[in-house]
Parts: structure tokens; sequence; C-alpha cells
């Protein structure tokens, strides 16, 4: 597995830090729940401990790390009910994205998203990637809505779901049916069938929280 703990090879900022502890947190290298030691992570990362604790406090502020008293920074443990609210969150701002690219061209946007649930339907079979394919999908639909504030709001409800993913893999890959939602979804905004989009976008969230929230 990729390591994103590991010495920065450009100058140290907080946010470079911020991205790395980030990305570590969203692939599973730093599990839900685990405990981060400020000494080690600035061993690994080569950095000093102002930057790596700026870093740090962004994430505190994003939501994914939480600070406990006398005990310190841990990494946040997804809940049944954090998953539920996480894409409720994540609901409304893919809504709002697909409201956005359907009133501009929409059918420019459909194209670039089949494109992506074509790589999908060809790594089928091959769980990891056609999970990596899916986050895809949904960062390039609210990027493709051009607006700088959804993009940042969305960004950290997509790590959270990566940690759901990692956590949960084995109810999250067994639906047969994520390809065709995708596809469907995708139809829809090249078609600029506002309200079948929106209907799609629920029921696609519906169906993500079911598999992450069974066992």
């Amino acid at each position: 597995m990729t390591s994103f703990i590991e010495p920065l090879a450009q100058e140290s900022t907080p946010s470079i830090i911020a991205d790395k502890l980030r990305k570590a947190i969203s692939h599973g290298e730093l599990k839900p729940g685990a405990q981060l030691g400020e000494a080690e992570l600035a061993r690994k990362l080569g950095v000093s401990r102002g930057p790596l604790r700026e870093g740090m406090q962004r994430l505190t502020q994003e939501g994914l790390l939480v600070s406990i008293r006398n005990r310190g920074l841990f990494v946040i443990d997804m809940t049944p009910d954090d998953v539920r609210d996480m894409y409720l969150a994540r609901e409304a701002i893919e809504r709002a994205a697909s409201r956005r690219i359907i009133d501009g061209d929409h059918e420019a946007a459909g194209k670039e998203l089949l494109a992506i649930v074509d790589e999908m339907a060809a790594a089928e079979g091959d769980p990891a990637a056609v999970g990596e394919l899916d986050i895809a999908f949904h960062e390039r639909l609210v990027k493709l809505a051009n607006s700088p504030r959804l993009s940042r709001m969305h960004q950290t409800y997509i790590t959270e779901t990566r940690m759901c993913i990692h956590a949960l893999e084995e109810t999250y890959t067994v639906s047969e049916a994520r390809i065709g939602e995708h596809r469907a979804l995708a139809e829809a905004i090249a078609a600029g069938d506002h309200l079948l989009a929106d209907d799609l976008l629920m029921a696609h969230m519906d169906d993500a929280i079911t598999r992450l929230t069974t066992r």
C-alpha cells in the first residue's frame, strides 16, 4: 500500500502536511480511532512540530481529527450515525452541483462523467479500482459545477467516504448495481434532466448508506 506518511520532498507548509495526513486517513494508513503521535509523525514527515501542529489543527477544524482532553489527538471513528450524517451533507452538495451543471453545458459534463463510468466498467472485478473510480466520479461531478466552496466542503466528506469504504469494504463492494447507478446519473445530467438526476442522486446516496451501515 502506498504510504502518505513519508518525508516531504518540498518545503513544508501546514497545508501540505494537512493534505498528507488527509490522504493517510482517507486511504486507511491512519485508521479510524488511531491516536496521532506528534513526535513520530514529525520524524516520519521530516518536519518540525510547529507546522505539524498547524496541519493537524486544520484537520481538527474539518472534523477529521478530534482532540480528547488529557489523552491526545485521534482520527475520528465513523459510527453508523456519522455515516448517515456525512451522506446527508454529501447529498446536499452533490445535488447543488448537479443543478449548477445542468444550468450550463450539461452535455459536455455528462460525457466526462460517462467516461469515468466506462473506466469503472472496464475495472469490474477489481473492487479497489472500482471504488477509486466511484470516488473520482463524485469528485468530478462537484468540480464540474465550478464552485470553489462546494468543492472545498466536498473534500472533507470524500475523505470520510474513503474512510468508510476502507473500514467496511466487504459490505460496500457487494452491490452489483454501482456502475449502473453511476451511468444512469451521468446520462440524466447529459440529457439536462434535473428532476431525474436529483432523484437518482438521492437514491444512490440512500443505497450507499444501506451498504455501509448494514453488516
